[in-house]
Protein backbone atom coordinates (compact mmCIF):
# COMPACT_ATOMS: atom_id res chain seq x y z
CA UNK A 1 0.00 0.00 0.00
CA UNK A 2 1.58 3.13 -1.47
CA UNK A 3 2.01 5.86 1.24
CA UNK A 4 3.21 9.34 1.50
CA UNK A 5 4.18 11.73 4.17
CA UNK A 6 2.36 14.89 4.25
CA UNK A 7 3.39 18.77 5.97
CA UNK A 8 -0.16 20.25 6.18
CA UNK A 9 0.06 23.87 7.19
CA UNK A 10 -4.01 24.68 8.50
CA UNK A 11 -5.48 27.72 8.39
CA UNK A 12 -4.48 29.15 11.89
CA UNK A 13 -0.58 29.06 10.65
CA UNK A 14 0.17 25.55 12.66
CA UNK A 15 1.71 22.78 10.61
CA UNK A 16 1.19 19.13 11.31
CA UNK A 17 3.14 16.10 9.95
CA UNK A 18 1.26 13.30 8.84
CA UNK A 19 0.93 9.85 6.72
CA UNK A 20 -1.38 9.22 4.06
CA UNK A 21 -1.85 5.94 2.36
CA UNK A 22 -4.02 4.72 -0.03
CA UNK A 23 -4.70 1.17 -0.93
CA UNK A 24 -6.41 1.63 -4.35
CA UNK A 25 -3.36 3.82 -5.77
CA UNK A 26 -0.53 2.10 -7.77
CA UNK A 27 2.16 4.68 -7.00
CA UNK A 28 3.19 7.51 -4.76
CA UNK A 29 2.08 9.98 -7.22
CA UNK A 30 -1.57 8.42 -7.20
CA UNK A 31 -1.56 8.78 -3.29
CA UNK A 32 -0.61 12.49 -4.12
CA UNK A 33 -3.82 12.95 -6.56
CA UNK A 34 -6.03 10.97 -4.15
CA UNK A 35 -4.99 13.34 -1.51
CA UNK A 36 -4.95 16.75 -3.73
CA UNK A 37 -8.79 15.75 -4.95
CA UNK A 38 -10.02 14.52 -1.40
CA UNK A 39 -9.60 18.66 0.03
CA UNK A 40 -10.28 20.43 -2.94
CA UNK A 41 -13.94 20.27 -1.70
CA UNK A 42 -14.48 22.36 1.08
CA UNK A 43 -16.28 18.95 2.28
CA UNK A 44 -13.44 16.90 1.82
CA UNK A 45 -11.14 15.00 4.17
CA UNK A 46 -8.55 12.88 4.78
CA UNK A 47 -7.76 9.91 7.10
CA UNK A 48 -4.47 10.06 8.11
CA UNK A 49 -1.63 8.96 10.82
CA UNK A 50 0.03 11.51 13.09
CA UNK A 51 2.32 8.67 14.88
CA UNK A 52 0.00 6.21 16.38
CA UNK A 53 -2.75 8.36 16.21
CA UNK A 54 -5.50 8.20 13.48
CA UNK A 55 -6.41 12.31 12.23
CA UNK A 56 -9.04 13.30 10.01
CA UNK A 57 -7.87 16.59 8.23
CA UNK A 58 -11.22 18.52 6.90
CA UNK A 59 -10.50 20.67 3.82
CA UNK A 60 -11.97 23.48 5.23
CA UNK A 61 -9.11 23.73 7.77
CA UNK A 62 -6.19 22.81 5.58
CA UNK A 63 -4.37 26.17 4.03
CA UNK A 64 -1.72 24.26 2.21
CA UNK A 65 -0.33 20.58 1.60
CA UNK A 66 3.03 19.79 0.80
CA UNK A 67 4.74 16.36 -0.25
CA UNK A 68 7.85 15.60 1.49
CA UNK A 69 10.37 13.56 -0.57
CA UNK A 70 12.15 11.81 1.84
CA UNK A 71 9.42 11.90 5.25
CA UNK A 72 9.37 14.72 7.39
CA UNK A 73 9.77 13.78 11.39
CA UNK A 74 6.60 12.12 12.88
Amino acid sequence: MPSIVLRVRLVNGDHLDVTYEESAAADEDEVVEHAVAALVDDAGLLRCRHGERVVVLYARGVAAMEVAPRGAVL
